[in-house]
């Protein structure tokens, strides 16, 4: 490879390679999640949990692999949970959410009116990892999804968008290395700290009245950084670190979503606020 190929390749790999880390590498889709559990489109809410729950995967991800854990947790407590694959491009077909963020927005937008025709429910809560917590902002903010949503749960997401530990302000120093990374994945150029995407959502406030915001972030977070970015401003947010409520975890962006159950209690607290329980080192075993 031409020395300066390789010179505006080298940001583009370390941006691919950190968003890599998301979840493990997999081409499962919706379909194939079984349907004993989530995606189970006969499941009806119950009065209990009234509004069914939509899973939005990080950067790399998929509707299957993002919430192995998670999904079940959910089901087992009587959720009817569903899960999307949303930001393909053509010309890599193995990989989601690498298109433009807000054409997966659209997909979200499709997903949830799927959704909520198939169990009846007025409005869904939606819960989503890394760039699935901060995507569904756009479609709560110029979608039309504030009406059909009632709680937004981010499990570290990047709100305010990503420093990458500061590898992004690298950028400027390889010409041509920023139309690189737009043309070839525009989803991860998205999610770069002062964007023109970053820039229009967050515009006029970080949320919209009427749902309500919980964040959930890890001081070890090492994609999303710095980890407190990930923290929305407004009456109706409840921004949690995980290690205020309990020291001993130490959880980073991977495992946040993937197997800390002291973040899925706090995410279920939030779905069900009426009856939430105090989260604690111990909520490992709840």
């Amino acid at each position: 490879m031409l020395p300066w190929r390789r010179r505006l390749l080298r940001p583009l790999a370390v941006l691919a390679l950190a968003a890599a880390t998301l979840v493990p590498t997999g081409s499962a889709q919706a379909a194939t999640a079984p349907h004993s559990g989530w995606n189970n489109w006969s499941c009806k809410p119950s009065a209990e949990h009234p509004r069914p729950v939509v899973l939005v995967h990080g950067t790399f991800g998929n509707s299957v692999d993002n919430w192995l854990g998670f999904a079940p947790y959910l089901v087992n407590r009587g959720y009817c949970v569903y899960s999307l694959d949303y930001g393909q491009l053509p010309n890599v077909p193995l990989f989601n959410g690498i298109g433009p963020i807000d054409k997966s927005a659209g997909q979200l937008d499709v997903f949830v009116d799927k959704v909520l025709a198939s169990t009846g429910a007025a409005k869904t809560d939606i819960v989503g990892h890394s760039q699935g917590g901060m995507m569904p902002n756009y479609y709560l903010k110029f979608l039309g999804g504030a009406a059909k949503v009632n709680a937004l749960v981010g499990l570290a997401p990047d709100n305010h968008g990503t420093t990458l530990l500061g590898l992004t302000q690298l950028l400027p120093y390889f010409p041509g290395a920023g139309d690189l990374i737009n043309s070839a994945t525009p989803g991860l150029a998205d999610q770069v700290a002062g964007s023109p995407f970053v820039t229009k959502l967050n515009a006029g406030g970080d949320t919209v009245p009427g749902v309500h915001y919980t964040v959930i972030a890890t001081r070890y977070d090492e994609v999303v950084t710095p980890y407190r970015s990930q923290f929305l401003d407004g009456a109706n947010v409840h921004n949690v670190l995980l290690q205020d409520l309990c020291a001993l975890d130490l959880s980073e962006h991977v495992a946040i979503g993937l197997t800390d159950r002291i973040a899925w209690h706090e995410a279920a607290n939030a779905l069900d606020p009426q009856h939430a329980q105090r989260t604690t080192c111990a909520s490992v075993f709840a």
